[in-house]
This record gives C-alpha cells, sequence and structure tokens, in this order.
C-alpha cells in the first residue's frame, strides 16, 4: 500500500486534497482526521504539518508526500522533487528599509530575520556572502525591521502590499520560484504505486492547463484550421453528412480558448464549441 503524506492546514491543504481528489483518490470530510485509508486504489494518506512532510517521506516512514518546495529545501530532509503541482505559486525573495540594502553583497554582516533558516542559509552561501546572523522567527517577520531584532528579513512575497506597509522593499533577485511538489525519499526505489499517482496527477496538471475544442469548418479550410488547434500529436478531423465540411477535434490550451475561437471563426469554421476536461492519460 502506497502511503502519501498530506498537508493537513495551511494554503497546501486544500488545493493538494482537491488534485487528489480530481485524480481519483478519497479524501478526508473531516479536518481531524489523520490517517485515511483508500483501499481501492491500494493508498493510504497520513494528514500532517506542512513543515514535517519532507522529514517523515526522507526517513521513510511514508513513501510520497505534497509540500513546497520551499519546505523542503528548508527542511534538511532526506527527500527530493518528483513531480512540480502547478499550484501554490510563490517567490522567496529578501526586503530591506527602503534604500538601505540595494544587493545581495551588501547582506554581509547584517542580521537575517526568516522562517526558512536553512533554505537562507545555504542560497547565501552559494553566493558567497556570510551575514552576522539568521534570526528564526514564526509566522509574519515583516516587523522584526522596526522592532530591532533585524536589519532585513528574507520571506515569501505575492503582491508586496505587507512589505510596503512595514517601510520595507525588496531587492537582488528572487531566491527561490516556489510551489506545491510531489516528494519522493532521496535515493530510495520507486515504491509500489508511485508509478500511478504520478500518471494521474499528470493527467490532472493536463486537464487543468487544457480544454477540448471542437468546431465544423469547411473542407477546403482544413489546413487552415487546424494550423490553429494542432492538438497534442494531430487533431481529429471526421467528414460531416455535408461532403463539403468537416469535424475538428483538438486539445487547445486553456488560456488561448478565446483567441482561437475568435481566429477559427475568423477562417470560417462555425459551430465552435469547448468542453473542460476532468482527467486524461498521454
Amino acid at each position: 500500500m502506497l502511503r502519501i503524506a498530506v498537508p493537513n492546514k495551511g494554503s497546501l491543504s486544500e488545493p493538494a486534497s482537491a488534485m487528489l481528489r480530481e485524480a481519483g483518490y478519497r479524501q478526508r470530510r473531516d479536518t481531524r482526521e489523520l490517517v485515511l485509508a483508500d483501499p481501492d486504489n491500494d493508498v493510504e494518506f497520513f494528514f500532517l504539518r506542512p513543515r514535517d512532510v519532507a522529514v517523515y517521506v526522507g526517513a521513510g516512514t511514508v513513501d510520497v508526500g505534497i509540500t513546497g518546495r520551499d519546505l523542503l529545501l528548508d527542511s534538511g530532509a532526506a527527500a527530493e522533487e518528483h513531480l512540480p503541482l502547478g499550484f501554490a505559486g510563490s517567490t522567496f525573495r529578501f526586503a530591506a528599509p527602503a534604500g538601505t540594502i540595494t544587493t545581495v553583497e551588501e547582506i554581509a554582516g547584517k542580521r537575517i530575520a526568516s522562517s526558512y533558516n536553512l533554505l537562507v542559509q545555504r542560497y547565501l552561501a552559494d553566493q558567497g556572502v556570510e551575514p552576522a546572523e539568521i534570526v528564526h522567527l514564526d509566522g509574519a517577520v515583516e516587523s522584526s525591521v522596526r522592532l530591532g531584532v533585524a536589519d532585513l528579513i528574507a520571506d515569501v512575497v505575492e503582491t508586496g502590499t505587507t512589505l510596503r506597509a512595514a517601510g520595507l522593499e525588496v531587492f537582488g533577485e528572487p531566491i527561490l520560484l516556489s510551489e506545491a511538489v510531489l516528494i519522493t525519499r532521496h535515493g530510495a526505489s520507486e515504491a509500489p504505486g508511485l508509478d500511478v499517482l504520478t500518471r494521474r496527477l499528470q493527467g490532472v496538471l493536463t486537464a487543468r492547463q487544457y480544454v477540448l475544442m471542437d468546431y465544423d469548418v469547411p473542407v477546403s479550410l482544413v489546413d487552415t484550421a487546424v494550423a490553429l488547434t494542432p492538438g497534442l500529436e494531430s487533431p481529429t478531423v471526421s467528414p460531416l453528412h455535408d461532403s463539403e465540411w468537416a469535424a475538428v477535434r483538438a486539445m487547445v490550451p486553456r488560456k488561448q480558448t478565446n483567441q482561437v475561437m475568435d481566429a477559427l471563426y475568423d477562417v470560417g469554421a462555425r459551430a465552435i464549441l469547448v468542453t473542460s476536461i476532468h482527467a486524461c492519460r498521454l
């Protein structure tokens, strides 16, 4: 039975469970449940603190887990990224009082407040920069500079509104671009059932990124139309009762749906229909 660790709370929890549900796995209905068996799929889920997922995977207590790339790298656990999952994206950056620090090199000898000590330490070591101290704080770190415990911070930045309110501004290149990832134990042989889990999750990712587009087009314009909808390998082209028309079906990137529909209409396609894809295998 494949043992899978899932975040039990926080921003990763619900999207992770939703993705697993879309992939055909049972998920808990009560947030107090810590263990859930899914005998139909021969898996067992363990709901753990997001920061602990990599530790359990690295120790071999569970076979695989879902966590953030930032939490994986900060854990120091013997675990590695197996598959990016395309949600919970975030950018990890340095920030300091406006105008005080503008380059990473200027961090040398400064105090940095962060919830990700190991991640920051490794990044600065790679840059050849040695800070005076990395002050570990759980939760919001924006107030640490104003309160005098640090000279700058390293934290997840989304819109930057919270930083600006605290009188801080980002500088330098991003430390890390993070997202939710499926992780496995470093160097371990592939656990039974991992290939099925991977294919299912990849199918969900593809289904979220594409739609199925159907349309009718004059036979004389098929080549022009299919150039706009090449599909993944090749579109399906079928004859219609009216021999002067053909029906075309192809997968189209979801973000380009309306632009492609407009372009198809302009070249003469009609009856253009879009259908969401629930799941797929490629």
